[in-house]
């Protein structure tokens, strides 16, 4: 399977991608608060196979927000993806947002709507909750603090089921724990610009067709999140996993296939 390790210049600010797969449609993924530890450079291959899904019936674009520069809101992050997207000529494209992503991507759709044809929005939200609030502060005090075991441990915690977040506990009591940032600078810049999303009163404009996925059991953006994105978007889709929480996207065996189906189905 085709899958290759790119970047692309805006407004002089570098942004990492991976392209993998072969299909004649093109997806964009936006990712979610993990990327302000590590930018999908490098990752080809391990993103080409969780993606497998989706990589027979689309070319998948995946960005990283960008390297360097100010600290951005989740709209001027949307800025720059809709301009790396023309850049690289790839409207019209599915667009799938995940957490922080998924907050991104709200933008993307809603100040770009002739690039995005088809929306999916995961484990996010349309305006950050209090608890969420509280989630994202914490995790900055564990940033501020250099603590990234204690930030890894306590991110599996409020992540995944339980059976999987203690299997990650376990894995961050080793006494090498890889994948430590040289600075936590865009950790913090990305989960404040989390902290101050709000797009609630623009989404009733989001026209193209949306599936909203959300878990019953989520424990950052809250189980309360999806179904107000979906009250917000004309007529979206909602789907609610009721024994998942916000891993879902990495747990459900079934998640990227219901993506994959939702984003083909206006083929002829």
């Amino acid at each position: 399977m085709p899958a290759e390790n790119c970047t692309v210049i805006v407004e002089g600010r570098t942004l990492d991608y991976v392209r993998c797969g072969s299909g004649e449609r093109r997806l964009l993924v936006i990712p979610g608060l993990s990327d302000g530890l590590r930018t999908v450079a490098g990752l080809a291959r391990p993103l080409a196979r969780s993606l497998r899904a989706l990589t027979a019936d689309f070319t998948v674009y995946t960005f990283s927000r960008a390297r360097e520069g100010a600290p951005q809101s989740t709209r001027e992050m949307a800025a720059d993806l809709g301009q790396a997207a023309e850049l690289l000529g790839l409207a019209p494209y599915g667009l799938l947002g995940v957490s922080l992503g998924g907050m991104i991507a709200q933008h993307l759709a809603l100040d770009h709507p002739q690039q995005v044809s088809r929306l999916v929005l995961a484990v996010t939200q349309a305006r950050c909750s209090e608890h969420c609030r509280q989630v994202l502060t914490s995790w900055q005090e564990q940033a501020r603090r250099g603590d990234y075991r204690e930030l890894m441990r306590d991110t599996a915690e409020q992540t995944y089921a339980p059976a999987r977040a203690r299997l990650y506990a376990a894995a961050c009591t080793l006494p090498f724990l890889p994948g430590r940032p040289a600075s936590f600078d865009r950790f913090l810049a990305q989960a404040q610009a989390g902290i101050d999303h709000d797009a609630s009163a623009g989404l009733f404009r989001i026209a193209c067709p949306t599936l909203i996925i959300g878990g019953a059991k989520d424990r950052i953006v809250t189980p309360a999140a999806a179904p107000e994105l979906h009250d917000l978007i004309p007529g979206s889709r909602l789907y609610i996993y009721p024994e998942l929480g916000h891993g879902l996207f990495e747990e459900a065996k079934d998640f990227y296939p219901r993506v994959r189906d939702f984003l083909r189905e206006d083929q002829g």
